[in-house]
């Protein structure tokens, strides 16, 4: 009977069932199998939602980035990254670059960018002879590449389950999540050498004119950093301060959105958020029942019993997240996987902190993954081509970002030096 109900789950899963329906069912015959009471899940999980002060920023955060989203601050901060950068081979390249990275950050998801910014970038992109399948991996690859850097929710959800200091987390994101951009822009200004592509002349005035246009945008990343890691606000302080900056800005001083659009995008949000928690609070269901039949720790015993060296080690977890990245959905992910190695990471002296950045790097590169990468399907559907094209045209980013992934991995000074340097708690 249990196998049977097991197979039954797992058919639910490949026929497309809920993330959150697959992962419940597996918790619910967990802890059936183990004579537990079910209300304990719901004991668990709601001592887990209620007692922690940081959940409550994740729909704030997510609202000050649906409300840059649905308004013009991509346009101004794609025409002045354009004015800094257009004169460069592949100049344009590294504005999508820069912008994807900035939106994603915000919005905690990459399709989201993609989508929203796609409809600009990808014709400017084409305009600007560059070639085609160059610009539909760009775009593909780089819908994910903000998600270390702050205020990115994968960061502060990985630090609630693993429970680790955001701040430390943010400030240990930024150095590879620059790395992984730089990396990208090297490439794009090889191709912007190599190929007709269209530069324009650098102007003082234009990029005055730009900055000055998306100066109120500009400002939200440096009132973040400095409110956060000058100790002046709590994370949960500086999220309210977010949101209503964002409004006051893209409401009243700019007016792109009209003020009876917000319940709209308010709405459009907290879906998005409602999403996130349903699955959180069924992956931590999930999560309680494996720790409660000690399943990580048989793990642990068993990767000791056929790994000792801490290299293959992080070779094989990068294989694995790689995997589950291309599976599985981030927030099943940071819930379900993070409990699981966390304990085995600990065991081969690998800073949690760093764990966390090799984690969402491996999330980050997954999301553009062949067969099953989530962005490889937005892409498809936003740019209407085959997803064989989109194969193809991801490939060379994803061997760049593999590359950058090795870096990160077994160079952990670059994700710890500036919590060391700044003795960020």
């Amino acid at each position: 009977m249990t196998g049977a109900l097991a197979a039954l789950i797992i058919l639910m899963a490949f026929l497309g069932a809920p993330v959150f329906v697959v992962l419940s069912s597996f918790a619910i015959l967990g802890f059936y199998l183990s004579d537990i009471q079910f209300a304990v899940l719901i004991v668990d999980i709601y001592s887990k939602f209620s007692n922690n002060p940081v959940l409550y920023t994740i729909p704030i955060f997510t609202f000050a980035g649906y409300i840059l989203a649905e308004s013009k601050a991509s346009v101004r901060i794609v025409d002045f990254s354009q004015a800094l950068f257009g004169w460069m081979p592949g100049g344009l390249a590294i504005v999508s670059l820069v912008a994807c990275a900035f939106f994603t950050a915000f919005t905690g998801a990459s399709g989201v960018t993609i989508i929203a910014l796609g409809g600009l970038l990808y014709p400017a992109l084409i305009k600007g002879l560059y070639p085609e399948r160059f610009s539909l991996g760009l775009l593909t690859s780089s819908g994910s590449l903000g998600l270390l850097f702050f205020p990115s929710l994968p960061i502060i959800i990985y630090g609630v389950v693993a429970e680790v200091s955001i701040p430390q987390l943010f400030a240990a994101g930024f150095v590879p999540g620059v790395f992984l951009v730089v990396l990208l822009s090297l490439y794009s200004i090889f191709k912007g050498g190599t190929s007709t592509v269209r530069t324009t002349r650098f102007s003082l005035r234009e990029a005055a004119r730009s900055a000055g246009r998306a100066k109120w945008e500009l400002f939200i990343p440096v009132m973040l950093v400095v409110g956060i890691f000058g100790g002046f606000v709590t994370l949960g302080e500086v999220a309210s301060i977010t949101v209503a900056y964002a409004l006051i800005v893209e409401t009243l001083i700019h007016r792109d959105i009209p003020l009876r659009r917000i319940p709209g995008v308010m709405h459009e949000s907290m879906v998005l958020v409602g999403g996130i928690f349903i699955i959180f609070g069924s992956a931590l269901a999930l999560t309680t029942y494996m720790i409660d039949a000690e399943i990580p720790y048989a793990m642990l015993e068993f990767i000791q019993l056929h790994i000792s060296s801490k290299i293959v080690f992080l070779i094989a977890l990068n294989v694995v997240l790689l995997m589950v990245g291309c599976i599985m959905d981030i927030y099943s992910a940071l819930v379900v996987v993070v409990p699981l190695i966390i304990p085995i990471a600990v065991s081969y002296d690998i800073n949690p902190v760093h764990l966390g950045i090799i984690f969402l790097t491996n999330l980050e590169i997954g999301y553009s993954t062949p067969p099953v990468g989530m962005n490889l399907f937005i892409s498809c559907f936003r740019f209407n081509k085959p997803v064989v094209t989109l194969y193809k045209a991801s490939v060379p980013f994803l061997i760049i970002l593999l590359v950058g992934l090795a870096v990160i991995t077994y160079v952990p000074q670059l994700s710890l030096m500036l919590v060391e340097y700044f003795n960020i708690r």
